[in-house]
């Protein structure tokens, strides 16, 4: 961007400023896509597993909509049945026999 701007203030041909402007507006919206992907792809997997509508993922477009989905999520209950636990099992042992008398 400072490249950019340095360009206006110089004595530039106004060709190549065009060509620069063009292929900015041409960047941006596509950086602007990628950058929406990344947020809310993952914030539509955690609204779905967590038991929300999904489309809630859309609040991440607005000012501060994001922070207001984070709030939603830690503070809201959530409407899933907790997994049950398929780990290790601690296998039971028999009982100890008694220590012998001491003397």
């Amino acid at each position: 961007m400072h490249l950019f701007a340095l360009l206006l203030q110089s004595q530039a041909d106004p060709e190549a400023v065009k060509q620069a402007l063009g292929v900015m507006l041409a960047i941006i919206p596509i950086v602007i896509i990628v950058g929406l992907t990344i947020i809310l792809v993952p914030f539509w997997f955690i609204c779905k597993k967590a038991g929300f509508s999904p489309w809630l993922t859309l609040l991440n477009i607005l000012p501060f909509g994001g922070l207001i989905l984070v709030y939603v999520l830690a503070f809201a209950e959530w409407k899933v049945v907790p997994a049950p636990q398929q780990g290790w099992q601690q296998p039971m042992y028999p009982p100890q026999p008694p220590y012998p008398p001491q003397a």
